[in-house]
């Protein structure tokens, strides 16, 4: 009976459906975030390009933050505690609401991933640092961006505002920290006391001191003096210093002339060292800045406690009495030099004491912690293995205990997946890596099992999908029983590496190629179980085909007739599978064949290679089909769909792709992963497809109803790749402006571009239809009868607006962040017109806050062309006129809004006082009626 293979008519497109496995990514740090009112619970962390929020407590996935494509790599909670900030890998930042989960906001500046974020104290500006050296504020209630400032040579590391004043310090991998003033957005001051990367600050004692961490033991540590201040104080500015290149005392204005020009001066006050040797990773404070904690590359955290002033005169009083006593002794052995008073020097040591170290399970990549008012300290760290810990710590004690409270870890393998399978249901998927076996329900994405194994390469279910089997990477073969979890049976099969199983299409047994050049064929069995009566699964084995190299994958023909085994000299054998005979050799690979699938019909065998190609060979004489050229990289691994000659392959190229082994087309490309793709599997049913990649994700695809027309699919890829390129263009310059510090924060993206053409569209409409109401009026005239009026389609689907009203409409619809970077695409022939219309349109007090925005930026950057264009003269005067009127108007309205909230605030605290002593004196009345009512029953009683 020959199995008759229909002829495929139509793809059918697969889409992501779902991302698991993964717990956290390494990329990007993890944050507490509040949600439901609790803190301390809830924590964020990147997974891919999603964001996921875990309840520590109980180890679930509560919310996902769903990004597009690219990687987070950087996440900072907004003070308010209902919003979350995120940094991609392609410089975008979107703001999400943790309640909703939902992201209105986006802000496109940075041509590299985004390294650090951080809001200012009252949540209303946002500052990000990335690898492009640059620096950029946004306005998170305008929902646009300020101002970009460059100064730094190197990727960015940290960046803070300071709550006192409009100031901003920033430090990155070019050793500088410099800071900022935001007023006037240049930089003023730049320390230069380090000798290698700065990884990170924190700012201490009322941001009068910064502490840095570097690539070395020591955390170094400066105080501010603001000098505006001293000055307030009444202190002399010349003071007497040590220079840092002579040992000779010289004056503070004999080391800077201009003193008075600067604003703040940091002088290095010594160093806190930490007990691990290598760099710092992460150095944070708490809100409070009572609690500094600092990591390495290891897994151990030191946490250090800064000391208020009362507790460090208190123990420096300790010291002093110590010295005395030891003063006094030493007088009285006659060993005293004279000092019986000698003076105790307060040390940085004094003021900041190291508390505990925390040793987590692994390497630490990012942590984040909170301290409690009643001094409980909760500490949450990101691992590199996959893995989520949480640490209670009490800093109040003497001796403080660390305890751990919670580790998230079920959820997701701690090294990459090596090996996946369907079961034959298509409900069940199994992944396997280097420590556990996992088996995950495909609907739900529930780990339903976990078992710890050996190194697994390779894997199948036995039919049934009661037991799975394991090839492992020290030789061995392992059986496991799914229902209760346990080893069933450890086989020493092979001496090198397992590096594939095969089922038999009679499902009685597998076959197995390893490292060590031998086939080994194997037969299940029943075999009486040792424990219990019942019988249970067990493997044999029959028989051993040796060979002269080593075996990189096996697989059976589904007719059973033919066995194809991949070796190390970049060939596929083919073999009679009853009696091992040699058939064919398939030889064409520069590079072994890492992965290869033959057809259900049993005619086509599909080989992918190192050498990046894919080849398809006719099992009946051996001949080459085609050679593709598939992957940028090693294709990994390579499956046919279930019953047609389509397959999909993936590489290292973090692709996964469909190809048609008939035509030798290429059907789609499925992108998501951000790491090498290790292996596929594809269900029984062909209509789900499960990815394991370097990424720790585990990604499920599923088979749509939507089919896809070749041609469509080659233009649209087209498309994406001509938007990119635009995107990709010079940037616009602004005419008349130096490339300075400071510069716009925007910059140019498809959907600036698209902004851009959309405004001139709606302006050539104004115009045409200007000019065709002229028409109009002058044929009306000529008539002497009304004649019916001119319509335009767009403006009638918009309501007949007016020409004008319809320009505002889609500057409207413009994003507040892309408005500047799409007015600066436009060419100034559509400037004179948008001028007009901006004078009738704050004459009608029409969006006047916006389409002020607007004129200012475009007198900025076209200030030249519009002075000396005489025509402009009479828009330019009005406008001047209304715009301050308007200006003022809105300005009383705002005033007298705020002056009525704020008399509504007092009438209401007044309330709630008077309220609040009303039901007390009620509460004590209450009591006192009470009392007098006991009493009388006393005196009744007696």
């Amino acid at each position: 009976k020959t199995f008759v293979m229909g002829l495929t008519k139509q793809y059918l497109r697969y889409v992501a459906s779902a991302v698991f496995g993964v717990i956290a990514s390494q990329k990007a740090n993890i944050t507490f975030v509040q949600l439901r009112g609790e803190r301390g619970r809830y924590v964020a962390v990147a997974a891919c390009e999603h964001v996921f929020i875990w309840d520590i407590r109980k180890g679930e996935k509560v919310l996902i933050l769903r990004g597009n494509k690219h990687e987070v790599t950087y996440l900072c909670a907004a003070p308010d505690g209902h919003h979350l900030a995120v940094g991609y890998e392609d410089g975008s930042i979107r703001i999400f609401n943790i309640m909703t989960g939902e992201s209105n906001v986006i802000f496109n500046g940075h041509k590299a991933s985004v390294t650090v974020l951080n809001y200012d104290s009252l949540g209303a500006r946002l500052v990000s640092g990335a690898k492009d050296t640059e620096i950029i504020i946004w306005d998170i209630i305008n929902e646009s961006g300020l101002y970009r400032l460059k100064g730094h040579k190197d990727a960015i590391t940290n960046v803070a505002f300071l709550k006192g004043r409009n100031f901003l310090v920033s430090s990155s991998k070019d050793t500088l920290v410099k800071w900022w003033d935001l007023d006037t957005q240049h930089c003023f001051q730049t320390m230069v006391g380090h000798r290698s990367e700065v990884w990170g600050f924190v700012l201490l004692a009322d941001e009068k001191r910064i502490m840095t961490g570097s690539s070395d033991s020591e955390l170094r540590t400066w105080d501010i003096c603001y000098l505006d201040e001293e000055k307030e104080a009444g202190e002399p500015n010349v003071k007497k210093m040590k220079s840092p290149f002579e040992n000779t005392e010289v004056t503070e204005e004999e080391l800077n002339e201009n003193l008075d020009d600067r604003i703040l001066r940091c002088q290095k006050i010594g160093s806190i060292f930490r007990q691990g040797r290598d760099r710092v990773v992460s150095l944070a404070t708490d809100t409070s800045n009572k609690i500094i904690a600092c990591h390495g590359t290891d897994g151990v955290l030191e946490v250090f406690k800064v000391l208020s002033e009362e507790e460090v005169n208190k123990m420096i009083n300790k010291k002093q009495k110590k010295a005395k006593k030891k003063a006094k002794q030493k007088a009285e052995s006659g060993e005293s030099d004279g000092n019986l008073e000698p003076e105790v020097e307060r040390t940085l040591k004094d003021e900041i004491q190291r508390v505990t170290n925390i040793k987590a399970s692994g390497k630490i990549k990012s942590f984040n912690f909170l301290l409690l008012p009643n001094g409980e300290l909760k500490v949450v760290m990101l691992l590199q293995n996959n893995t989520v810990e949480a640490y209670n710590l009490n800093v109040t004690v003497k001796v403080p205990e660390c305890t751990k409270t919670a580790r998230v870890t079920i959820a997701g393998h701690r090294t990459d997946a090596r090996t996946i399978a369907f079961s034959s249901d298509n409900i069940a998927v199994l992944s396997a890596s280097a420590e556990t076996v996992k088996i995950w329900n495909r609907s739900t994405l529930q780990c339903i099992r976990t078992m710890a194994c050996e190194y697994a390469l390779c894997s199948l279910f036995v039919p049934g999908d009661r037991q799975i089997i394991l090839g492992t990477k020290s030789g061995k073969l392992q059986l496991f029983e799914l229902s209760s979890g346990n080893l069933l049976e450890t086989h020493d099969a092979h001496d090198g590496a397992v590096w594939s199983i095969s089922l038999a299409p009679d499902q009685r047994g597998f076959v197995s190629g390893s490292a060590d050049k031998m086939v080994k064929f194997w037969e299940f069995e029943l075999v009486k179980d040792e424990n219990t009566t019942q019988s249970r699964l067990s493997l044999n084995h029959i028989r051993t085909l040796q060979l002269d190299e080593d075996i990189l994958s096996v697989c059976y023909s589904p007719n059973q007739r033919l066995l194809a085994v991949s070796l190390l000299d970049c060939t596929v054998k083919v073999f009679y599978t009853d009696t091992l005979k040699f058939f064919l050799s398939l030889y064409g690979h520069k590079l072994p064949v890492l992965c290869m699938d033959i057809s259900d019909d049993s005619n086509l065998i599909a080989t992918g290679s190192a050498d990046r190609n894919v080849k398809i060979w006719g099992l009946e004489f051996g001949d080459c089909h085609r050679s593709l050229f598939a992957h940028d990289d090693s294709v990994m691994s390579l499956r046919f769909v279930p019953k047609t000659h389509l397959l999909f392959t993936a590489g290292k190229d973090r692709k996964i792709k469909q190809w048609d082994a008939d035509k030798f087309e290429h059907v789609q490309t499925l992108e998501g992963h951000h790491g090498e793709v290790w292996c596929i599997a594809i269900s029984p049913n062909g209509d789900h497809i499960v990815s394991s990649s370097h990424d720790k994700s585990l990604r499920l695809w599923e088979r749509t109803r939507e089919p896809i027309i070749l041609e469509e699919e080659r233009e649209m890829q087209r498309e994406a790749e001509f938007e990119e390129s635009m995107a990709k263009g010079n940037e616009p310059l602004v005419p008349g402006e130096k490339e300075g510090e400071a510069g716009l924060a925007g910059k140019k993206t498809i959907e600036t571009v698209k902004a851009a053409e959309r405004i001139m569209e709606a302006i050539e409409l104004y115009r045409e239809e200007s000019m065709k109401l002229e028409e109009y009026n002058q044929a009306c005239k000529v008539s002497g009868k009304k004649l019916p009026p001119p319509t335009n389609p767009i403006l009638a689907a918009c309501g007949n607006i007016s020409p004008s009203l319809y320009v505002l409409d889609v500057i409207r619809k413009v994003k507040s962040s892309e408005m500047e970077e799409s007015l600066l695409v436009l060419p100034f022939s559509y400037i004179p017109d948008l001028l007009t219309l901006f004078n009738e349109y704050i004459q009608l007090s029409l969006e006047v806050e916006l389409i002020c925005r607007c004129l200012f930026f475009l007198l900025r950057i076209h200030f030249g062309q519009i002075t000396s264009n005489q025509m402009l003269l009479t828009v330019i005067d009005s406008l001047r006129k209304n715009t301050i009127g308007k200006i003022n108007e809105m300005k009383d309205v705002l005033g007298f809004n705020m002056a009525g909230l704020q008399f509504l605030q007092r009438e209401i605290e007044a309330k709630e006082d008077v309220s609040f002593f009303a039901d007390a004196t009620e509460k004590f009345q209450e009591k006192k009626r009470k009392r007098k009512k006991q009493e009388r029953a006393i005196l009744m009683v007696m």
